[in-house]
């Protein structure tokens, strides 16, 4: 069974977001944004690691407090040198300067702590984070289910990209916001000092200010940034689909497809980022405008006091370096509105994917109008009870009412038309799929093995292509060579350079060497049950015949999807899938792929549907009972 591979969802022509019926859509910076803010931060500010960060958070709180008062002392003495200037006072302009590079001591230092302790605090959030994706995706095969029922798109791209984003704007903005208030204290002091009128003025054109970068470029750039990382991530993955199967590509000379696949990935990324660019453009202008009226509009009110006598030029400039902090800190969302857009986007992809991978967060029951789903049950051996199944997302009945008792060294061929089901029921054996009814008895699950048709080779040494899914075994470096012998692959170690050679295997080995290497592993393993799915396609009849006798002689309980008269040898019954749910159950001896049989079990009726009769085997000592 090939797990599917994780698959963008957006598959529409209309490059318009606002045209389009997607139920995803990123929330506003409103209230929502932050409740969604919460849900994603909040494990790692309440949980095992609240002490680290609440310790780091305080740490560079102090800095900024310090950072802050060295900007106000720098700032008076910026006043100080030019009041000295204007009134040719060299004393005093000198006394300012010493005053000033004696800060400047301290402040460069502390600058550069404060940058290189928070981007450490956000690498470690981002390190705690990704491990609690990880874990929540790869728990109980959510990471097959995303990619099965399509419900996200690109959940990697949300764990390797989207998590760092977050984790990296979510100190810088939270610091932004504290140095601010921080900043906004410390100078409107000063300011208030020198003029209750520039104050004012400040209120009224930074409330003007935020009001409108709020309402007017707020949700257009938010919408247009999620389907911006959305685009890119689905064309980086069309890139990725390339390159993993270049080689099917390059026999079939599709690279003309494959371009114009990538080219519609593409041009929907330089599309959407045509109408961001543009709403940034105006968002551009009104930054610009609004940041660069504050260098003329503190002189324009403070003028007449400095013309009449009234205030010294020194404290016009610190006035004015005063007024430009001041709306840095009331400005802060005008001014970081591009940046903080993006990151409200990449807080809704993080949302989506938290609320189906992490355990706090996904929904418990189904929702209304959802298929029942299929129970697992531990046992002593595989028993289907009544096992109805549909594919995922679907009303199509693939098998009904299926029910029989695999015991101890019996075998199960399952056979029947493309499409019919086969591989559908080894995948809800493996509880893969869940989509029906009925029961599913299983033993422990580390005594199945499954061999796919194309087995998945990992990144590593020969010796971890035995051990997998394992790490570790207590075999040693005979007992493993012996084992590749067993399968047919005497010399695979000397020829690759020996049991801890690092090769590209799904390159190196063909098709037939891989499916024998899967089969070393079910030796390495030795488990009670093996289910294989088209696992010998591409071995030559006499490799297959000994493969499957060595399983056999093991005892080892096998299930097997096969289109080859060769292999009912090795099998005692014969599930036979006829299509709409309906099925036949044989005895292997006798049976033809292309003949009629009389069947053990099955449809019922004469119409092909189970009925869930107790029919009994006509073996005189059957292996594999039929429950009723």
């Amino acid at each position: 069974m090939n797990t599917p591979r994780s698959a963008p969802t957006d598959t529409r022509t209309d490059d318009d977001p606002a045209s389009s019926n997607d139920k995803r859509r990123a929330a506003a910076l409103s209230l929502a944004a932050w409740k969604q803010f919460v849900n994603v931060a909040r494990p790692y500010w309440l949980g095992d690691q609240k002490r680290t960060a609440w310790t780091l958070l305080v740490l560079l709180i102090v800095l900024m407090l310090v950072e802050t008062k060295l900007a106000v002392m720098l700032n008076d003495q910026a006043g100080e040198m030019t009041s000295a200037l204007a009134g040719r006072n060299g004393d005093r302009f000198w006394n300012a300067v010493r005053a000033c590079l004696l800060v400047l001591a301290f402040a460069v230092p502390v600058y550069a702590f404060y940058y290189y302790m928070r981007d450490r605090f956000a690498n470690q959030w981002r390190r705690w984070l990704t491990g609690r994706f990880l874990d929540g995706y790869l728990k109980e095969r959510k990471y097959y289910a995303l990619g099965a029922n399509s419900e996200i798109d690109n959940p990697d791209q949300r764990i390797s990209e989207d998590i760092n984003t977050f984790t990296g704007r979510s100190i810088h903005f939270l610091l932004i916001f504290l140095g601010s208030i921080m900043q906004l204290v410390a100078f409107s002091t000063v300011l208030w000092s020198i003029s209750q009128v520039l104050v004012g003025v400040l209120a009224v054109y930074a409330l003007t200010g935020t009001v409108v970068a709020l309402y007017v470029f707020g949700n257009p750039l938010i919408q247009l940034n999620f389907w911006q990382l959305r685009r890119e991530a689905d064309f980086r993955f069309s890139l990725i689909r390339l390159r993993e199967n270049a080689e099917s590509i390059a026999f079939y000379r599709g690279e003309a497809q494959e371009r114009a696949h990538i080219d519609g990935k593409f041009d929907s990324v330089i599309q959407n980022f045509a109408r961001l660019i543009r709403k940034q453009c105006s968002l551009n202008l009104f930054q610009r405008t609004f940041s660069q009226l504050t260098l003329v509009l503190p002189f324009i009110i403070l003028a007449q006091g400095v013309l009449s006598g009234e205030l010294e030029v020194g404290r016009a400039v610190q006035a004015a370096g005063a007024f430009t902090a001041v709306l840095t800190a009331v400005g802060v969302i005008v001014d970081n509105f591009e940046s903080l857009s993006r990151f409200v986007a990449g807080i809704d992809r993080l949302q989506g994917l938290s609320a189906l991978v992490l355990p706090d967060a996904a929904p418990e029951a189904p929702a209304a109008g959802e298929h029942p789903r299929i129970r697992m049950r531990p046992g002593e051996h595989l028993a289907l009870e009544a096992l109805t199944l549909h594919p995922p997302q679907s009303e199509r009945v693939l098998i009904r009412e299926l029910n029989l008792v695999l015991k101890p060294g019996d075998a199960l061929l399952i056979t029947g038309d493309s499409g019919c089901g086969k591989s559908s029921l080894l995948r809800a054996i493996a509880g893969l799929w869940n989509t029906g009814s009925g029961t599913i008895q299983h033993p422990p699950l580390e005594s199945c093995f499954f061999l796919p048709q194309q087995p998945y080779l990992q990144a590593g040494t020969l010796r971890s292509q035995l051990l997998y899914p394992s790490g570790t075994s207590s075999l040693g470096d005979a007992e493993l060579l012996e084992i590749l012998d067993q399968a047919h692959l005497p010399h695979l170690a000397a020829r690759v350079g020996g049991l801890d050679a690092v090769q590209d295997w799904e390159k190196l080995l063909s098709v037939g060497e891989q499916q024998r290497l899967a089969f070393a592993r079910v030796l390495v393993h030795r488990p009670s049950i093996v289910i294989l799915d088209e696992a010998t396609s591409a071995l030559d009849s006499g490799n297959e015949a000994s493969l499957y006798a060595r399983l056999r002689a093991n005892g080892t309980t096998l299930i097997s999807i096969a289109h080859r008269a060769a292999v009912l040898r090795h099998h005692t019954h014969v599930l036979r899938l006829l299509g709409d749910g309906a099925w036949e159950m044989h005895d292997a001896e006798g049976y033809q792929f292309d003949g009629a049989v009389v069947p053990l079990r099955g449809s019922g009726g004469g119409t092909g549907a189970g009925t869930g009769a107790s029919l009994q085997l006509v073996t005189p000592a059957p292996v594999m009972a039929a429950t009723g």
